[in-house]
């Protein structure tokens, strides 16, 4: 059996320091771009493998990120987990992904496993208790994704500027019926989303229609598509493209035609160019939001934890071919 080459091995063969060549897979920041092109060509024809276990041992860090997600296969998620994967790479670190499944239950039991090994906690649009998140950022380095809890550091997406801008395009073409599907009811966004369309509503004097889709689903988003039709909505916002793609299929069922007959707004920006006619929507920075969250635990101190900022991204509308 073929010896495993160690890193003094590798550093021989380079001429460099063996903590070079540990710097080059744990923080290559501070290292040239050369000297790490070199390491990891010189370590891909040895065979090198680091060895993450034997530098946990020595310096108390996995070198490792736990990323939580309440839905793996909603496309709000995937630009959130690759720019947390590739900013991770950066740095020198690897992600470990867990879908809940959008149960809290199952996002406590991910968190317990996921928690003794990683350095720190990534919880996108998390089902959890405010006091319950707090005090899990009590105990380890935590970040969270669309979810506002005071002394955490946070990443919030915001659609309100552009939904407002949405509702006001809509009042211009003449809409006076016009509809809101929500999406999960302990979703911190649907919540953000429902509040900014109300105050959009109130602002031109009209009485939202408000209609829900629990799951979030595509296929809540046909079912629901009979509730916006029975309720006159001539204009319709959805809590996102999943929901907005099911309400279309629904309406073509029923022989309605976009935009004419019925216009339609998305929210996430994932789905448009699926859709006949393109989906308007709105779109949101999410692999921004997936970098900073990574940057953010990577700045952790050794007694302050996670320095605290609460960082808003805000979207934009994109008019396209369903909202006339």
């Amino acid at each position: 059996m073929r010896n495993v080459p160690t890193i003094v091995q590798l550093a021989k063969r380079l001429g460099v320091a063996p903590s070079t060549v540990s710097r080059a897979y744990t923080n290559p920041g501070l290292l040239r771009t050369e000297t790490v092109q070199r390491v990891m060509a010189a370590a891909a024809e040895l065979g090198y493998v680091p060895n993450n276990h034997a530098r946990a041992l020595i310096t108390g860090k996995s070198g490792v990120i736990g990323l939580i997600v309440p839905d793996i296969a909603n496309p709000f998620f995937p630009p959130i987990i690759r720019h947390a994967q590739l900013a991770a790479e950066e740095l020198g670190l690897s992600v470990f992904i867990a879908d809940t499944d959008g149960d809290a239950d199952r996002e406590v039991t991910m968190i317990g496993r996921l928690s003794p090994q990683v350095d720190g906690l990534i919880i996108a649009a998390s089902r959890l208790p405010e006091k319950s998140l707090t005090t899990i950022a009590q105990r380890m380095p935590t970040v969270l994704i669309n979810r506002d809890v005071d002394k955490i550091s946070r990443v919030l997406v915001s659609a309100t500027e552009a939904l407002a801008e949405g509702i006001n395009h809509f009042v211009r073409g003449g809409h006076t019926r016009i509809a809101y599907v929500e999406g999960p009811p302990k979703s911190w966004s649907n919540m953000q989303r429902l509040t900014s369309v109300t105050q959009a509503m109130n602002s031109h004097g009209l009485d939202g229609i408000f209609l829900q889709a629990p799951a979030g689903t595509f296929t809540d988003g046909v079912d629901a598509s009979a509730m916006v039709v029975e309720s006159g909505a001539t204009a319709v916002i959805a809590f996102d493209d999943v929901i907005a793609h099911g309400l279309m299929s629904g309406f073509r069922e029923r022989g309605l035609r976009i935009p004419d007959d019925i216009c339609i707004l998305g929210c996430d920006d994932t789905l448009a160019i699926t859709t006949f006619p393109s989906l308007s929507s709105i779109t949101l920075d999410l692999a921004k939001a997936g970098r900073i969250a990574v940057e953010a635990l990577r700045n952790t101190q050794p007694k302050r934890g996670v320095i605290e900022k609460r960082i808003e991204l805000e979207g934009n509308l994109v008019l396209r071919g369903t909202t006339g």
